[in-house]
């Protein structure tokens, strides 16, 4: 018999054992990996974006997916105790660009290796099984079955994760045990996911990386996203951070419903890239188009750009029509590229849609259908933009259960 049983030990995992042990509760959680933390030590490319150094206001403007729900937990446990935490667990921090907070070391095992040595000098006890059951008894969830065994507990904590990163041990296994317990588990879907593209093009530059473009997001005629950034072209379509972030606003994928726009010279007008054409164009007269344009872009984007424009390569310079060239310019503010569809869950950041936060207590992160039995993390039907908001997310769920189980 133990106070608390935790299923998963990831992020919220390990966070919700730390802070429940050092209220003296005895611990014991459940993970089917052979070591702690497995996802976390590849986050942010392997230097894990730990949480974002902004307000909780701030926060809660980048989790689009039912953000009134986290309040509570984040005014308990907000990015700043997250900060704070790691710091007292001797992992020294840094902010970098858009408030994203990182290790000083870039290691994300740092983050994963300061919440398993605290996990054992606190005593938590750790068990390498796979949970397959929950158990309930007088209206309550008492304990789980995990390799035919029963494990007894006063409280259990759902904080297994989604589906994304399959081979880190997210295989949906928390969907399957709240739905046992008659939780609602609302549509599954990526996020934070590379998209595929129809446009052959893409393929064409595969492995050209923009970095200082901005890229909108159209719904149908609609803006719906747009920011400054780096993006990359892929076999498939587009990927990167960009391209990420504005997957997750992409709520119903239909065909030739959503669409990019990329501006290739954020930094310039129309006007003034129209005279920055014209300079070029002027120290070219005499070459073809697809020579006078090398200095304005990358050599992969050349042909694809040339071929859009409309105006054939071999043609002279001198020859460049007013019109044909304000095309090209407006082509170069709007890089045309169409979406298809998501890539497939297992290369998702982030799983969206989960467990329904109108059957969880908001205050407490228990159920409201079968007390004893808590959630925390990206099993919840919550995510949020890139940029340290989705652990942050895992942190104060998976606090806020602690100090309630």
């Amino acid at each position: 018999m133990t106070d608390v049983i935790i299923i998963g030990a990831g992020a919220a995992g390990c966070m919700a054992a730390v802070q429940s042990a050092r209220l003296g509760k005895s611990v014991t959680v459940f993970e089917k990996n052979d070591y702690t933390g497995r996802k976390l030590r590849i986050t942010g490319k392997g230097r894990c974006n730990v949480t974002n150094n902004s307000s909780v206001e701030e926060h809660m403007k980048n989790i689009p997916v039912n953000p009134r729900f986290l309040y509570s937990s984040y005014s308990a446990f907000d990015a700043f105790d997250t900060m704070a935490f790691f710091e007292e667990l001797g992992v020294s921090l840094k902010t970098e660009r858009g408030s994203r907070v990182f290790p000083v070391s870039d290691r994300a095992d740092d983050i994963a290796d300061s919440l398993d040595r605290e996990m054992k000098r606190l005593g938590v006890r750790l068990i390498q099984k796979r949970v397959t059951g929950l158990i309930s008894e007088n209206g309550r969830c008492c304990g789980i079955i995990a390799g035919n065994e029963k494990f007894s507990g006063n409280s259990v904590l759902i904080a297994c994760g989604g589906k994304s990163y399959p081979n880190t041990g997210s295989t949906g296994d928390g969907y399957k045990l709240a739905e046992s317990a008659g939780h609602t588990i609302t549509d599954i879907k990526p996020s934070l996911v590379p998209l595929k593209s129809p446009d052959k093009y893409c393929a064409e530059m595969m492995g050209l990386s923009l970095r200082n473009v901005t890229l909108t997001l159209y719904d149908r005629e609609k803006s719906i996203y747009s920011e400054l950034g780096e993006m990359l072209f892929t076999h498939f379509g587009v990927s990167g951070p960009l391209v990420l972030s504005a997957s997750s606003h992409i709520r119903d994928m239909k065909p030739d419903r959503y669409s990019l726009k990329i501006d290739l010279k954020p930094g310039l007008t129309v006007e003034q890239l129209d005279m920055r054409i014209q300079r070029d164009f002027g120290e070219n007269l005499n070459r073809d188009f697809a020579n006078g344009i090398r200095k304005l872009l990358p050599a992969k984007l050349i042909p694809v750009a040339v071929r859009l424009s409309g105006i054939p390569p071999e043609q002279k310079v001198n020859g460049i029509t007013r019109e044909q060239r304000r095309k090209f310019g407006n082509l170069i503010k709007a890089f045309p590229v169409r979406i298809s569809g998501f890539r497939p869950v297992d290369e998702a950041i982030i799983t969206s849609g989960g467990v329904s936060v109108r059957e969880i207590n908001p205050g407490t992160m228990e159920s409201k259908l079968l007390p004893g039995l808590f959630f925390a993390g990206e099993v919840i039907d919550v995510d949020a933009y890139t940029g340290g908001f989705n652990l942050q997310i895992a942190f104060s769920t998976a606090y806020t259960a602690a100090m309630n189980m």
